[in-house]
C-alpha cells in the first residue's frame, strides 16, 4: 500500500526524453470501480501564480511504467520528431 502523501513527493520522469515533469498534484479516481484512472501533475504558476498558470499534465494510469522509491517513470507524448534530409548527394 502507498499513501497519497508518499506518492506526491516522488519526481515524475518521462522515459521518452528523460525530463522531469514535476510532482503529482492530484489523482483521478473512478468512483464506480474505485480504481485510479490517472495522475495529474499540476502546472506551475507564473510569477508567484498571479499571471496565469501552465497546463496540468494528465498521465493515464496505464502509462505509468515503474514506481520506484524516489521516482515515478511514465510514458508521456511518445512522438519524437525526426527530420530526414532529402538532399541528393552531389557528384
Amino acid at each position: 500500500m502507498v499513501k497519497i502523501s508518499e506518492f506526491q513527493i516522488k519526481d515524475v520522469v518521462n522515459i521518452s526524453d528523460g525530463k522531469k515533469l514535476g510532482n503529482i498534484g492530484d489523482i483521478e479516481i473512478n468512483l464506480q470501480t474505485g480504481k485510479v484512472e490517472a495522475i495529474i501533475i499540476s502546472g506551475t504558476g507564473k510569477i508567484l501564480g498571479f499571471f496565469g498558470k501552465d497546463e496540468d499534465v494528465v498521465i493515464p494510469w496505464k502509462n505509468i511504467i515503474k514506481i520506484g522509491e524516489d521516482v515515478i517513470l511514465v510514458r508521456y507524448k511518445d512522438n519524437v520528431e525526426v527530420k530526414i534530409s532529402e538532399e541528393e548527394p552531389s557528384s
